[in-house]
């Protein structure tokens, strides 16, 4: 069941048709899901103190309802190695349309999937799961499950996988936590369960996955028109 902070983000995201990244991530936090260590930050200082308090490196993202693609717009900043280089990174930040912020958050590493859903009119919705990242047009390698999921279900969605080596172990790469992403899975298909028809899509790309935890990076909600 959502909860009324959940219900909240929803509602007041219905202007622009879709939830900005630092309040995804909130609603995704709030449901159990694992997010990285972020500050939504509407001042340079406020910037630099969020950098201080998580730690060095960081990312920088752009905040605005007018960007639904930061990367699109250079609204994507990784590696920021110190309050200089953040400044700057808010500064150029400051001159894309509709700007009301920068997202600064840890940097992560590991395996990069993806996890979705889609909620199609006919069957509901349908989890996805696959190698993410940049290149997960390239790929194509993704597995789809009508939810709720079972934890059976990832196991099965994670054997059809054409890169599913990557994910347990190939030569030097070390394999990633396969309870920690079942677990993310399953949570992930509670929240969509939860969400309903109020939403469209939701695309988590990437989630960083290692050896010891996996860790939602990037998020984006549509709602239902």
């Amino acid at each position: 069941m959502l909860s009324a902070d959940g219900i909240g983000i929803i509602e007041a995201a219905q202007p622009q048709g879709w939830v900005l990244e630092p309040e995804a991530l909130r609603l995704l936090g709030m449901s159990g899901l694992p997010v990285p260590r972020f500050v939504w930050a509407r001042s340079p200082a406020e910037a630099a103190e969020a950098a201080a308090g998580i730690g060095y490196p960081v990312v920088a993202k752009v905040v605005s309802p007018q960007i639904m693609h930061k990367s699109d717009v250079k609204g994507v900043q990784p590696g920021i190695a110190g309050s200089g280089d953040l400044a700057d990174a808010y500064e150029r930040f400051s001159r894309l349309p509709g700007f009301e912020g920068v997202l600064v958050a840890e940097m992560l590493s590991g395996r990069e999937l993806i996890v979705g859903a889609k909620h199609d009119f006919q069957f509901g919705p349908v989890i996805l799961l696959g190698i993410g990242g940049t290149a997960v047009e390239v790929y194509q390698d993704t597995a789809t499950r009508m939810a709720p999921l079972k934890a059976s279900d990832v196991q099965s969605m994670l054997g059809c996988l054409r890169g599913r080596q990557l994910l347990t172990g190939h030569r030097e790469a070390a394999a990633v936590n396969v309870s920690r992403l079942t677990e993310t899975v399953l949570r992930f298909s509670d929240l969509v369960m939860a969400l309903g028809d109020r939403i469209d899509s939701i695309d988590l790309n990437p989630v960083f996955c290692s050896p010891e935890r996996c860790v939602v990076a990037d998020a984006r909600i549509l709602l239902a028109r």
